[in-house]
């Protein structure tokens, strides 16, 4: 068969099956094109996304304003590595830290790699600033963290999946319970250079802390000279009806967001919608007085910072402004969660629905280790809407956040005729 020839569903999955490391395990659907909030199977079956590629395509599929930005650059100039200036960089950095408040940008491609960035900052920081003894300094995190798998983050990770058989582990990573204050002081002492922390755990099944949470771990952090990491890869960019999950109580729908958010970290690290799911793209922000412990030949990426990802960020990042998606992700992520109670009322398989703007999980009533958050998934596939579970028994529902509220109430139905008529 030629490699231009459409290949049917069955053949996509098992070149994949043949060729690829079985590193995923994705539902059994094969997308060809995607729309807005809409994708399509290679037989044509038109989906809902409700999962925007974890949060990546906040902006929907091939948002046209971003595919413009992307083929303009891409006729002029994709690459020069950083050993030379571009046009674009500088242009990007300064819009990128004004949006989000912050003096510098440090760019790289993938949020694996901001948050390995993060990691290396403040250390850097906690020696050439704070004092830190050499090679003593400690990174603080949560149990049921997801912030990439390199081996690094991975030492943080308490996931036997995720660990198993990759050791020896990074030394220097201090693990505590999410949401607990208490802990966190406990945790405290002259080597912790920062605590890093998702303001929403997403991978672990969209756990949304206790309010004061972060303002809280704020001020630990404060009286202890220690920085606050805030991981934004899967919460940022308006997904939770706010610029930035750490925004706290501000109401993006009151007034005009200016960026800056109510709780603001020492780093902030962004990734995934940053560039509308269209190309790889992430960022590491902080201050000069924590900035400038980088010095040339310190860290660096060939493509971080490249042009076409400059081009492709502003773009995106224009959209989610004008078009207001953090506070249509606010309105319809209420009423999202609203209807979903509604539904759980219903039925006996949802136990518990949680979430903040359009990052949404139910928790389904069975065991951790039982197949049927998947199930149901596939069943809601065969309905015309996507997701995954997440965790064994939860699934998360995420779409794009330009959904509009009638495409949103259709979705609820299909959830809720779906879970009706589900039988194990």
């Amino acid at each position: 068969m030629s490699v231009i020839e459409k290949k049917s569903s069955a053949e996509a999955m098992a070149l994949e099956e043949r060729y690829g490391a079985h590193n995923y395990h994705p539902l059994p659907v094969v997308l060809s094109r995607g729309e807005g909030v809409y994708v399509w199977d290679v037989e044509g079956r038109k989906y809902y996304d409700f999962l925007s590629a974890y949060s990546a395509v906040n902006q929907g599929h091939c948002h046209p304003r971003i595919i413009g930005a992307l083929k303009d650059q891409a006729s002029k100039l994709t690459l020069t590595s950083r050993a030379f200036y571009n046009d674009k960089l500088g242009e990007y950095e300064k819009y990128v830290a004004e949006y989000f408040g912050f003096d510098k940008v440090l760019p790289m491609n993938t949020g694996a790699e901001a948050v390995e960035t993060a990691i290396k900052l403040a250390r850097k920081w906690g020696y050439e600033k704070k004092g830190i003894p050499a090679n003593q300094a400690q990174i603080v995190v949560c149990r049921n963290n997801f912030h990439g798998r390199t081996i690094t983050i991975i030492s943080a990770s308490n996931d036997p999946v995720a660990t198993e058989n990759f050791g020896p582990f990074t030394p220097g990573i201090v693990s505590i319970a999410y949401n607990d204050l208490d802990a966190l002081r406990a945790a405290m002492n002259p080597n912790v250079a920062a605590f890093m922390v998702e303001p929403i755990q997403g991978e672990a099944g969209v756990f949304v802390p206790d309010e004061g949470f972060l303002s809280g771990a704020l001020e630990i952090c404060r009286e202890n000279n220690v920085l606050l990491i805030a991981d934004e890869v899967q919460t940022g960019i308006a997904r939770t009806g706010r610029l930035l999950a750490s925004c706290g109580n501000c109401s993006c729908a009151d007034k005009n967001c200016s960026g800056t958010p109510e709780v603001r970290p020492d780093i902030l690290i962004l990734g995934k919608a940053i560039s509308g799911g269209v190309f790889p793209v992430s960022a590491v922000l902080a201050d000069t007085s924590i900035m400038e412990v980088i010095r040339p030949g310190n860290h660096g990426s060939t493509f971080g910072g490249n042009p076409l990802a400059c081009a492709v960020a502003m773009a995106a990042l224009e959209v989610v402004r004008d078009e207001k998606l953090a506070e249509n992700a606010d309105k319809l992520g209420r009423l999202f969660r609203e209807r979903m109670e509604a539904i759980a009322e219903e039925t006996d398989w949802v136990r518990l629905v949680r979430g903040k703007g359009l990052l949404n999980a139910i928790v389904i009533n069975d065991s951790e280790d039982s197949s049927t958050a998947w199930d149901i998934c596939v069943a809601l596939k065969e309905n015309g809407l996507l997701a995954k579970p997440t965790h064994g028994n939860i699934i998360r529902f995420a779409p794009p956040l330009v959904m509009t509220e009638e495409q949103l109430l259709d979705c609820l139905e299909i959830i809720r005729k779906t879970l009706a008529a589900f039988k194990k």
